[in-house]
């Protein structure tokens, strides 16, 4: 019988030996992971959420149980059907993905926009799409796995660059000679800074470079209203400016959304594979998604409160001795001792009636565990000083 060194774990594997042997490796992974305290597992969320105060999830400004994006969704679904039926350019857009498409790039200040299954299939979608063979794209080193996937999936070559630099943007496309893009989150999803994106915007037009900001948590928080990062700097409705964006953090639904230039928008329903292979939004979501952009629209305030929340939470916290990030938009980072002690301090937390997130390596690209909080615009300041008690008492310090 022959044998075969597995690539990831050079064990030796024997060919013929039936099923156990194709995944065997599998068992070593996992036991590296329970010996560093990386081991992640499903936890279903509770249908009602009462007794639990959540800083963990992405509805930012609330919105997702609000009665007008549950009809959106549900009148949505009675009108067009469960799903979308098929990718976008054959059966799976409706009248209502154009008007969402259209009422996001009018209220984010661009030109056009194109609705995607997710914010993940709309960063590959930007990415893939925007850099070709020969071309170079920037990547900053604290950037979302989906820009990071999308680097990889990229014809161009990727160069990653420190984090919130612009001095190495700028040495890294002087050296190259041809079409470059750089790609960078508005807000980085782990410490809740924003990207100098004034200056980045300053540098990549230096070089005729193109901009790729993916403002996932900036839409519904930063700018005139929620409009956004880009609009908030003044780079919206730029033909050198593209920006990405989910549904499913302010707008309190699913999906994602490119937002640039009209000829950027059709290159990408051209060219992009997330787009032309991947099945539409559902209705319902797109529903959701476009109730609750109008209810923004209405009440600008609630962007407002949102980042009030915020700097509220990190105030407090940084008052009790903690060490947290000072927020630029609703992500408030707490640092945490070590992977373990985090975990047991998430888990003391919503044993207290907290839910509170944690990000762990290799979710953090410092190797730095955090508590991870997200203000909402719906919290009262009586649940944002219960949140930093039951926070303070839990602590592993």
């Amino acid at each position: 019988m022959s044998t075969n060194r597995h690539p990831l774990t050079g064990a030796s594997t024997a060919l013929g030996t039936g099923s156990s042997a194709a995944f065997g490796w599998l068992d070593e992974q996992a036991r590296l992971r329970a010996d560093a305290g990386l081991v992640r597992t499903l936890r279903p969320r509770p249908a009602d959420p009462d007794g639990l105060l959540d800083l963990a999830g992405n509805d930012y400004l609330g919105l997702t149980r609000h009665p007008e994006v549950i009809e959106g969704a549900a009148a949505a679904a009675r009108r067009w059907g469960g799903g979308a039926t098929g990718s976008r350019l054959v059966t799976g857009t409706t009248e209502l993905h154009a008007e969402l498409e259209r009422e996001l790039a009018e209220f984010c200040g661009f030109e056009a926009a194109l609705v995607f299954s997710s914010g993940y299939a709309a960063n590959l979608a930007a990415v893939t799409a925007l850099a070709p063979h020969g071309s170079l794209v920037v990547s900053d080193a604290g950037n979302h796995a989906s820009l990071i996937d999308g680097c990889r999936l990229a014809r161009g070559t990727t160069q990653v660059v420190p984090h919130a630099d612009p001095e190495a943007v700028r040495k890294t496309l002087d050296a190259h000679d041809g079409p470059a893009v750089m790609v960078s989150d508005s807000v980085f999803s782990v410490d809740g800074d924003m990207a100098p994106l004034t200056e980045l915007a300053a540098v990549c037009r230096e070089f005729g470079a193109g901009l790729i900001v993916d403002d996932a948590h900036g839409l519904g928080v930063l700018g005139d209203g929620g409009r956004g990062a880009p609009h908030a700097v003044g780079l919206a409705g730029a033909d050198d400016t593209v920006a990405t964006l989910t549904l499913s953090k302010s707008l309190g639904s699913q999906g994602g959304a490119v937002l640039g230039p009209a000829k950027v928008i059709e290159h990408l329903v051209n060219a992009a594979r997330t787009f032309i292979f991947d099945t539409g939004l559902a209705p319902a979501a797109a529903g959701a998604a476009l109730a609750a952009l109008r209810l923004l629209r209405r009440e600008p305030e609630r962007a407002a409160r949102a980042r009030e929340v915020a700097a509220e939470l990190h105030r407090q916290l940084t008052d009790e001795g903690f060490s947290a990030v000072r927020p630029d938009a609703a992500v408030v980072s707490v640092r945490a001792p070590s992977p373990e002690r985090a975990v047991r301090w998430v888990a003391d937390c919503r044993a207290a009636g907290l839910v509170v997130g944690c990000f762990r390596p290799p979710s953090v690209p410092d190797g730095i565990s955090r508590l991870r909080l997200t203000a909402r615009a719906d919290l009262t300041d009586a649940q944002i000083a219960g949140a930093v008690r039951v926070i303070s008492r839990s602590a592993h310090r």
